[in-house]
């Protein structure tokens, strides 16, 4: 198949890229710049020039193509609610080149929109509509998509990492490496599920290719990391001290991060790899975290 994807020079993008060439499709991946232009060359996937500012540049990407993978967000956090909504614009707008065929459309997700109450188990059988958090943006567009006969399917991500980038958590280290502590809210119990990228990749691949329309799959091979370890590591690494800090704390501490620093979110993803025959391989978040270089400033994706 030939496939759209958005997010393509992304930290996961380029991995789906790798994983999809190296299966033998076709990329045509969504780039604004022409740095980005060539390093999809290099890799050997053929560049689209746009945005996902760019709506029409999108719906051509996605005319042009038998698939659409839609990894590409922004995740600039003192814009979240926004961001969100734009990602809802974006979803609807692969959507409707997609209308009336039969060509899939994966689109991405957090995996704590598979959770039924705060802190409890995520699931892929589980989506509240209600859903408080302004991520629930894009899947309610993926819903009304998979009402008109899209053929939508739902990945959604865990804190996805490698030895340089960990989702959260990297913003996180932004945060202990400004303030010269490393924090965690309370008694640190709350959780972040996590995968490595290269499973992470596979498993849009094998959604890709075996997924069925309206399903969600989550990204999972760990359940829950609990962020007191997480924030020690961090610690050692840095070289700085890890206290605790009170909920009430957080928001001068953390800034913008601060209500993701208290998030709990453990995540199952037994069903996904039942249906998918998808066996995480990577590296454990900690391993990650341990192995990496903390004198390089740098940012999840």
């Amino acid at each position: 198949m030939r496939i759209f994807l958005t997010g393509a020079t992304g930290f996961i993008g380029s991995h789906v890229v790798t994983e999809l060439l190296g299966s033998g499709h076709a990329v045509l991946g969504l780039t604004r710049s022409e740095a980005g232009a060539q390093s999809l060359r290099r890799q050997g996937a053929e560049p689209h020039a746009g945005d996902i500012e760019d709506l029409e540049s999108l719906a051509r990407g996605a005319a042009l193509c038998d698939a659409v993978i839609h990894t590409a967000f922004d995740h600039d956090f003192t814009r979240y609610v926004e961001n969100c909504e734009k990602d809802r614009r974006v979803v609807a707008a692969l959507g409707r080149a997609l209308a009336g065929t039969d060509r899939p459309l994966l689109i991405t997700s957090s995996t704590g929109m598979g959770s039924p109450t705060p802190g409890a188990l995520a699931t892929e059988d589980q989506f509240n509509p209600g859903d408080p958090s302004p991520r629930v943006a894009s899947e309610l567009a993926g819903e009304a998509l998979t009402a008109e006969g899209v053929k939508v399917i739902v990945i959604r991500l865990p804190q996805v990492h490698d030895t340089v980038r960990q989702g959260l958590i990297s913003y996180l280290l932004d945060v202990a490496r400004q303030r010269g502590v490393a924090a965690w809210v309370g008694d640190g119990a709350n959780c972040y599920s996590a995968a490595h990228v290269s499973d992470v990749a596979r498993l849009y691949r094998l959604a890709l290719e075996r997924g069925r329309a309206g399903a969600r799959y989550h990204a999972v091979a760990e359940r829950g990391v609990s962020l007191r370890v997480i924030v020690e590591i961090l610690a050692s690494g840095l070289g700085v001290p890890a206290a605790p800090i009170s909920p009430e704390s957080a928001a001068d501490h953390f800034g913008p991060m601060a209500a993701f620093a208290q998030l709990d979110l453990p995540a199952s993803s037994a069903w996904t790899r039942a249906q998918l025959d998808w066996t995480p391989t990577g590296p454990d978040l900690i391993t990650d975290l341990q192995a990496m270089d903390y004198t390089r400033p740098g940012r999840g994706d």
